[in-house]
């Protein structure tokens, strides 16, 4: 029997780590909205809503809180889950390899978690309701988070400035505003939060 050797799994023939958790991530994602295309219409917001996309009513009166994890995971048609995931294999990857697979599932899924409890909240505040779901929060946060690790890299990480995803973030938002549909305190929150969930978890490298 073949011995799995999983250093060739987690590392390259040059030593740097492999992104392996946000490859995993994009594949989930992609796989889940296949199979709910295959069998259904992803632009119907009941049929997301039948399979945990978030509604503030359900939350509120069915305490199906599970919805703040599990619309991460859906997506509300391909351009929808592709605009998401292109941005997350750009950016998951740089974020993982600079502060390893643990720190970056933790900052994945607690910014996404974070950014739709903020667009949770502004619902019921505002008594706008909407069904929500994305991965934006959660990749937002992914960009919050590079913004420290490359403050604390001396303001470089992998070839991109902080000032370069400062201005992807601005971007970003100025897109969702302009553009309905679009939940910008989902990315607000998930950005915010990314960004400091880093600084807890993320120290300075040494340098020689």
């Amino acid at each position: 029997m073949n011995r799995i050797d999983w250093h060739t799994i987690f590392y390259q023939e040059n030593g740097t780590k492999r992104a392996v958790i946000n490859v995993l991530i994009v594949i989930i994602n992609v796989f889940i909205w296949c199979i709910l295309e295959l069998f259904g219409d992803t632009m119907n917001g009941l049929y997301i809503l039948r399979y945990g996309g978030m509604y503030p009513d359900l939350l509120l009166y069915q305490n199906e809180w599970y919805r703040l994890f599990t619309a991460m995971f859906l997506h509300f048609g391909a351009q929808h889950l592709a605009n998401n995931m292109i941005l997350l294999a750009a950016a998951g990857g740089i974020l993982e390899r600079s502060i390893g697979s643990i720190r970056y599932l933790i900052i994945y899924l607690g910014s996404g978690i974070i950014g739709n409890m903020l667009s949770f909240y502004i619902m019921v505040r505002t008594d706008d309701y909407a069904i929500c779901a994305g991965a934006s929060g959660a990749v937002f946060g992914i960009i919050g988070a590079l913004v420290w690790t490359a403050i604390r890299n001396k303001g470089r990480i992998e070839g991109i400035t902080t000032k370069g995803l400062l201005f992807m973030i601005a971007l970003c938002l100025y897109y969702g505003i302009t553009t309905s549909g679009i939940d910008n305190w989902a990315h607000t929150g998930g950005a915010v939060s990314g960004f400091f969930l880093c600084i807890l978890l993320y120290r300075k490298r040494r340098y020689a």
